[in-house]
């Protein structure tokens, strides 16, 4: 693939080919391995939200495999204002080796791609957030064993975590049960590729209104924020529908004894996640932040040095 820009970018055998990579770069860190695939290369972050996670994955990430990164903040570049899209896709082709662009539209993102003439990664947008789903499937294989098999429970706002999500458990043999409020549920056509991928690798994939019954029995829970960057001034609108959606300890109860719990970063706290389960033995949301770093040199080296399925 020249580009990341969406798990349905993606087959089955190339996404397990991620998974072991970024499982193999993790396991090579830790043994303090020097790496220099990409020594050379300089990627752009081009940016228009905020970022701890993706920001600092991506630039260690490409540290550590010896090439260099460029961060260009919203004010810097003013993606589609100042210039084009197009326009900033073909001048920064001409000095880098590839681009990450975390941008509101989902559109932009396209465009670039569609432009430039090197790699574009989804960093985020308003459809998908495809590299944390690499990170949060890593994070399950690492702490359930397996994928196949396995059921996670995704409860909340039917986001672009949701529609990744969707997208990619049916290739990894991952059972998935989504629950949102009413009004808030993932896209149509989002709801129909998703079933037809489940139904097409035999696993589970059920959208639901009920987190109960979402949960129920589940290996692993997953939820995020009740609104996305941008959509701050709902947060008092949705508060009352959401708040059953919580994940706290009545709910946790559901699901497996020892069932794990996702949270892609930043939680608000005492909303969508109680302290008591983000901060208790159950939570393994500091692992999933890691692994950004890990999935994040797979994608990279996938794309820039040969490494892809």
């Amino acid at each position: 693939m020249k580009d990341f820009l969406s798990i349905a970018d993606l087959d089955a055998p190339s996404l397990r080919h991620l998974l072991d990579l970024a499982a193999d770069f993790k396991r090579r860190r830790g043994q303090g391995a020097i790496e220099t695939s990409l020594a050379g290369k300089t990627l752009a972050l081009v940016f228009q939200k905020p970022s701890l996670r993706t920001r600092v994955s991506f630039e260690v990430a490409m540290s550590e495999l010896g090439g260099t990164s460029l961060y260009l903040s919203p004010q810097e570049i003013q993606l589609g204002e100042r210039e084009s899209v197009a326009d900033a896709a073909r001048v920064l082709s001409r000095y880098v080796h590839g681009i990450v662009a975390r941008t509101f539209r989902h559109e932009d993102v396209v465009e670039l791609a569609a432009a430039a003439s090197v790699p574009v990664i989804n960093g985020l947008s308003d459809f998908e957030h495809p590299c944390q789903i690499l990170a949060d499937l890593m994070t399950l294989r690492e702490h359930l064993g397996t994928l196949e098999g396995r059921t996670l429970a995704y409860v909340g706002d039917g986001n672009n975590v949701a529609t990744s999500l969707m997208l990619a458990a049916p290739l990894a043999g991952l059972g998935l049960r989504v629950a949102t409020p009413l009004g808030y549920e993932p896209a149509e056509e989002v709801s129909r590729m998703a079933l037809q991928r489940a139904e097409q690798n035999s696993v589970e994939m059920r959208l639901l209104n009920d987190p109960c019954a979402a949960v129920r029995d589940v290996d692993a829970v997953y939820t995020d924020a009740w609104f996305s960057m941008g959509q701050e001034g709902e947060r008092e609108l949705r508060r009352p529908a959401f708040a059953p959606f919580q994940i706290n300890r009545e709910l946790l109860g559901v699901a497996r004894a020892g069932a794990v719990v996702l949270h892609c970063l930043p939680a608000h706290r005492g909303e969508e996640i109680s302290d008591e389960v983000l901060d208790g033995p159950q939570s393994v949301v500091l692992d999933q932040a890691e692994n950004r770093l890990h999935a994040q040199k797979a994608v990279l080296s996938a794309l820039f040095d040969g490494a892809g399925a």
